[in-house]
Parts: C-alpha cells; sequence; structure tokens
C-alpha cells in the first residue's frame, strides 16, 4: 500500500501542477487580452479612460484575475520544485527563487493595474488636477504595467529555462517539452531586453514570448492530461540522482 502511494505521488503533484498552471494561464489570458487589450487604446488617454469608467467591473474583474494567477503560479512553483528536485536539487531551487521574484515584481505591478481606477475616480482631492491630466496619469500607469510585464518576464524566461533542462534531463518526461520550454525561456528574454535596450528594434521583432507561451500551454497540458511517468520519477527520487 505504502509503495503504491509513493508510486502514484509524483503523477499525483505532476496533475495538481498542470490543474494550477491552466488556472494561472486562463487568467493571465484573461486579464492582459480580455480585459487590458479590449479596453486600453494605445496612445489615447481618453479613450482608455472612458472604456475603463464604463467597463469598471470589468477593470476590477481583471485585477482579481492576475491575483489568481499569481496565486496558482505560487502553487506551480512550489509543486515543480517537488516534482524536479531529484533532477537537479540546487538548479531545482534556484528556478523556484527566479519564478518568486518574477511573481512579487507582478504583485507591485498589480498597483499600476489599480492606480487608472483612484486616478479616474472623481474623489476630491483630485479637483487639483485637469480631467485630460488625470487621464494621461491614468494611461501612464497602464503602460509602466506593461513594463512591468516586461522585467517580470526576464525572471520567468529565466525560470523556463531552468525548468526546461530540469525537464529534459529528469527521464520522466519527453524531452521535447523540455527543449520547448528552453526556447520558450529564451524567446521570454530576449523580447524583453529587446525592448529596454531598443523599444524601435522590438517593434519590428516578432513576438518572441509566443514561444514562450506555447511551450508553457504544452507541458501544462501533458502534465494534466498525462502526468509523469511514475517509476522513473520514483527510481529517479530514490537514487537520489
Amino acid at each position: 500500500m505504502m509503495d503504491g502511494g509513493v508510486e502514484t505521488s509524483p503523477r499525483l503533484w505532476a496533475r495538481l501542477a498542470g490543474a494550477f498552471y491552466l488556472i494561472t494561464i486562463i487568467m493571465g489570458v484573461f486579464a492582459e487580452v480580455f480585459v487590458r487589450g479590449t479596453l486600453v487604446v494605445r496612445d489615447d488617454a481618453a479613450a482608455t479612460a472612458t472604456n475603463i469608467l464604463a467597463h469598471e467591473p470589468l477593470y476590477r474583474l481583471g485585477l482579481a484575475a492576475d491575483l489568481i494567477m499569481l496565486a496558482s503560479y505560487i502553487a506551480v512553483t512550489l509543486l515543480f520544485y517537488s516534482l524536479f528536485k531529484s533532477a537537479g536539487r540546487s538548479l531545482s531551487l534556484l528556478a523556484a527563487f527566479s519564478s518568486l521574484v518574477g511573481i512579487a515584481v507582478l504583485a507591485v505591478n498589480s498597483l499600476n493595474h489599480l492606480a487608472p481606477l483612484v486616478l479616474l475616480g472623481n474623489a476630491h482631492y483630485l479637483s487639483a488636477f485637469e480631467p485630460t491630466q488625470l487621464q494621461a496619469l491614468a494611461l501612464i500607469a497602464l503602460k509602466m504595467h506593461a513594463r512591468g510585464y516586461n522585467i517580470a518576464g526576464v525572471f520567468f524566461g529565466v525560470y523556463c529555462l531552468m525548468i526546461g533542462y530540469l525537464v529534459f534531463r529528469s527521464g520522466f518526461l519527453p524531452r521535447i517539452l523540455g527543449a520547448l520550454m528552453a526556447i520558450g525561456g529564451i524567446g521570454y528574454v530576449i523580447d524583453s531586453f529587446a525592448i529596454f535596450l531598443s523599444p524601435s528594434f522590438a517593434a519590428h521583432l516578432p513576438d518572441l514570448s509566443m514561444l514562450g507561451g506555447i511551450a508553457e500551454l504544452a507541458l501544462c497540458l501533458w502534465l494534466l492530461v498525462m502526468g509523469v511517468d511514475a517509476g522513473k520519477a520514483n527510481a529517479r527520487r530514490i537514487s537520489g540522482a
């Protein structure tokens, strides 16, 4: 009975990680694509302010989705550490640290999503500013939010690169998933640094972050549907390799 429990444990952790990973992806896509992507009008502060005020409940849902995404990714990070530490404890710990730093950046960055609600909220003390000034400040906050995602993207890119190596080395998941995660992580890092170092050059690059998104979705679905090879996972854990 004990042996059976130990044997199925890695598969359970893998499926739990896949489930939390899926929640992370869904919440992230909802907040970024269906909330900010539809309400924020590029370089048009007045239209953006109008959209936010006209769809305030949706905008607030976007913030809630961001927070759920971060909580779910903390769970993914801890489960991945438990799952992959047998493939390299030090690297798995370093990967978890990188992920948690990225999560912390995004948690603080959530204030930039909240800021437009404060700036456009018609509080008495805001009467010192012109409406156009408040609208411009709200759009600046959203632009800073986008840059915050790019900063976090460096840490998540490094995380994906290390997880890719651990997947490749583990032996209990298809190596192609590890290769995809490593490529996706490099895509995140290049995309973020290109925006920091040369925005004009970055504007002509394809969206390399899509590579990371594809890789993460592939790993998520594999874990959720297929799990891991429990026998190989337990053998690696017992051997301490």
